[in-house]
């Protein structure tokens, strides 16, 4: 754990005997979750494992029918006004990038702050200018999102959900959408972040990211969290049959043609 995520402090995300089905299907199964704060967590898991589910359980997008969900210290599974407290405490980037076609990038990073946190049109522009130098686009501000590339676009994206100084930020699957070429931006972006202390969950299949940034790899199947280790042991000493025949595909196949060294 690195030394932001200090083992004493109250876990900024708490999710405690979790369960969600769809209709009779069950896509999350006993989830027992605590991240710290400054926490960096990778999810990776074959699909259909329940790893976009759990993350959306974070932020309310979607509800649980049993267990417990904490974020922040405030109980999401409780009222409705909590979901909006915890949203506005919470950044998602998705894996398609949710931009407004019609508005301009800088209208698109104000329109949250000015909204629903009454941020005045100034103050707005100026924190969404700061945002989008972070993630090394400000000279697209006036353009308008089709005239950008997927990977400056899904930068936009998590400029965008900087722009609400979220305390948590929620990557879901960010760059599977993306070419192969405009994937590096966009990691290098979130690693970035990552650096910057930001509590951070991201579904991804980057295992090289996983390696460099994750204080901690969790691996799902099936609806359950299967093994969580630090990425050292996680990629060299796997403990379960599941998770080594997920890292035997994953690593050789096309999504990592260059090998990533173990100490990244």
């Amino acid at each position: 754990m690195n030394d932001r995520a200090q083992a004493g402090a109250e876990p900024i995300i708490r999710m405690e005997g979790v369960q969600k089905w769809y209709g009779k299907f069950q896509v999350l199964t006993d989830i027992d979750l605590q991240v710290a704060p400054g926490e960096r967590i990778v999810v990776c898991g074959p699909s259909g494992s329940g790893k976009s589910t759990l993350i959306r359980c974070i932020n309310g997008l979607e509800s649980v029918q049993k267990g417990r969900i904490e974020v922040d210290g405030i109980d999401l599974t409780g009222h409705k006004r909590n979901v909006d407290k915890v949203r506005a405490e919470v950044g998602m980037v998705f894996q398609q990038f949710n931009l407004f076609p019609h508005l301009t990038i800088l209208q698109n990073c104000t329109l949250a702050p000015m909204r629903t946190r009454g941020v005045s049109k100034q103050e707005a522009e100026a924190t969404a200018m700061k945002y989008l130098t972070r993630v090394r686009i400000p000279e697209q501000a006036l353009k308008y999102p089709s005239q950008l590339s997927g990977g400056q676009q899904q930068r936009v994206a998590i400029a965008r959900a900087l722009c609400m100084t979220p305390r948590i930020m929620l990557f879901d699957e960010p760059t599977s959408a993306l070419d192969p070429e405009m994937v590096k931006e966009v990691l290098d972006t979130m690693i970035g972040l990552a650096e910057e202390g930001m509590t951070m969950l991201c579904v991804t299949h980057e295992m090289g990211f996983a390696r460099k940034v994750a204080d901690r790899v969790i691996f799902m199947a099936d609806g359950r969290i299967v093994e969580q280790a630090p990425p050292e042991r996680f990629f060299t000493q796997p403990q379960h049959e599941k998770t080594r025949n997920f890292l035997g595909q994953i690593l050789s196949s096309h999504h990592h043609p260059q090998p990533v060294p173990v100490s990244a």
